[in-house]
């Protein structure tokens, strides 16, 4: 038995439309995980590289929405892509402006 196989390549694609939670749009191992992590590159997607969070994405059904548990880290994720493509949220500036930034 080979003890140095490595663990499986999983690959989990989200879609989110506001209000509802992101969504699973594509799910994969090893070869087809590779597709999706090509595809989302080719793209222009931000593509994440966490095992474990691939590992938990994984166990959920296409079209299933993420479960609250992971709300938080992909709402990151989602913030952190935004905010890589030159996107912010319309308050952004009001919020921005009521910092005092003398302190």
């Amino acid at each position: 038995m080979d003890d140095n196989k490595a663990a499986p390549t999983k690959a989990v694609a989200l879609k989110y439309n506001q209000p509802n939670a992101p969504t699973v749009t594509a799910s994969g191992v090893n070869e087809m995980a590779q597709q999706i992590k090509h595809l989302a590159q080719a793209s222009g997607v931000l593509v994440h590289h966490n095992p474990q969070l691939a590992e938990m994405l994984a166990k959920l059904e296409l079209g299933q929405q993420i479960p609250p548990e992971l709300y938080r880290i992909i709402a990151e994720l989602i913030a952190y892509a935004y905010l890589i493509d030159g996107r912010f949220p319309e308050q952004w500036q009001q919020l921005h402006d009521s910092i005092d930034t003398e302190v």
